[in-house]
């Protein structure tokens, strides 16, 4: 039945998404995962430890972790599903919370509405909601280029990876995703006070974002052909494979990869994170380096797209399975 209740997330976090009155009144569950996170790393993570024994102690804290969303979901299916329908419902509902299909439009076509309204610095303003990034860095075309990166890296691994593990394992694979991807977030920095303890997460969630992202970047491709052709649908999927092996993530150049070739677009390069600039390749070079505001609309229209095919695909299992 995961399939099914795949397709019913999927449409649930369609039509309603993460509403904003809702979780000012409740902690979104991603917050929780977050505390527990913050009370991990407080207790493993101590300055004073050398590095292999911190590193040991983040293997074991992103273990126990795991364990514990894994067994949340468990639990919450296993009390759920003798209600029928109406625990289905509820499930389906609570799996909606951890997709990000309308949630990460709307944060993104956010940025381009504030452009065209109020200008560089609302836009600068909203695109730091959504990259880490020094905004006050960014001209109106490196703004763009931001929010169309996100789009693109975000729907990997806030779409397509958590359907996934939802569609392969129900609701224990989606919360240990989520963990997991909220674990590499929060400690998975290649700075001096996370590089041990947060190792092992940022190890295993490029490990468990591996197959999503070339899932994604196959999407992507399959889907450009409807938005610009059969020549840039090739483009998209030969650029993910030529440049997505020069990114600094393992994953992420694989969707930016496609969304690149697929709107014409060079997108990556350095980036500065307040005084720290991190030098990283461009893919598509070729590409137009000056993003538009339209150029985030089209961005916007091929993830839509891609939801689509997602939901469609996933229409086809849950038939096949029923």
């Amino acid at each position: 039945m995961s399939a099914v209740l795949a397709l019913a997330a999927l449409l649930i976090d369609r039509l309603v998404g993460d509403p904003d009155w809702l979780w000012r009144r409740l902690p979104h569950p991603v917050v929780g995962f977050g505390a527990l996170i913050r009370w991990a790393e407080r207790g493993g993570n101590r300055p004073q430890w050398p590095a292999g024994r911190r590193r040991v102690a983040g293997v074991f804290a992103t273990l126990v972790l795991l364990v514990l969303a894994g067994a949340a979901g468990f639990a919450l299916h296993r009390l759920l599903a003798p209600l029928g329908i109406a625990g289905f419902a509820m499930e389906a509902v609570i799996a909606s919370i951890l997709l990000a299909q309308r949630s990460l439009a709307d944060h993104v076509r956010r940025v381009a509405d504030a452009l065209r309204r109020e200008g560089l610095p609302a836009g600068r303003r909203a695109v730091s909601m959504i990259v880490g990034r020094d905004p006050e860095a960014l001209d109106e075309p490196a703004v763009c280029r931001a929010a169309i990166e996100s789009l693109a890296e975000n729907a990997s691994d806030g779409v397509v990876a958590p359907w996934l593990y939802l569609l392969l394992f129900g609701l224990p694979g989606l919360f240990a995703y989520k963990m997991l991807n909220t674990a590499d977030s929060m400690i998975g920095h290649m700075n001096e006070r996370y590089r041990a303890f947060g190792w092992a997460a940022a190890r295993l969630d490029d490990l468990a974002n591996w197959p999503a992202a070339r899932l994604g970047a196959i999407l992507f491709a399959l889907v450009a052909s409807a938005r610009v052709g059969r020549v840039g649908a090739v483009r998209a999927w030969g650029i993910a494979r030529r440049d997505a092996p020069q990114h600094r993530s393992p994953n992420a150049g694989w969707p930016e990869g496609a969304v690149a070739g697929a709107l014409g677009l060079a997108l990556g390069g350095p980036r500065r994170y307040g005084e720290l600039v991190v030098e990283a390749p461009m893919l598509n070079e070729t590409g137009r380096r000056e993003a538009t505001v339209s150029d985030i609309g089209r961005g916007l229209r091929l993830f839509a797209s891609l939801c689509d095919a997602l939901l469609a695909l996933t229409l086809a299992l849950a038939l096949l399975t029923l």
